[in-house]
């Protein structure tokens, strides 16, 4: 049975989530997927930060404040990834990271 009430927890959590994230960004082929597992590092970078903030921080606004700064940059990733993508799509008629490669100029 988990217990949340230990740091250990929080990291292992974290460490699962960024696993995830680096498996999905190193065998995807699919920007989408590619796009998914980035924000899935970010999220494991968030979880660390409150999870230090919640055990070990003396003042307690830090780990949230940091925290907010990694949604707003996710969030700015997004929509530029996005993007991109749209761009990619409307040049080669697919998103796959091995066709992408043609945009070599």
């Amino acid at each position: 049975m988990l217990v949340f009430n230990q740091l250990e927890t929080y990291l292992y959590l974290a460490l699962v989530l960024f696993a995830i994230g680096l498996y999905g960004v190193l065998v995807r082929r699919s920007l989408i997927a590619v796009l998914i597992s980035v924000e899935l590092i970010l999220n494991a970078a968030s979880l660390n930060f409150m999870a230090f903030n919640r055990f070990l921080a003396p003042t307690p606004a830090v780990g949230q404040i940091i925290t907010l700064f990694i949604m707003a940059v996710a969030a700015a990733e997004a929509a530029i990834a996005l993007s991109i993508i749209v761009a990619v799509y409307r040049k080669l008629k697919s998103i796959n990271i091995e066709h992408a490669t043609e945009l070599r100029g």
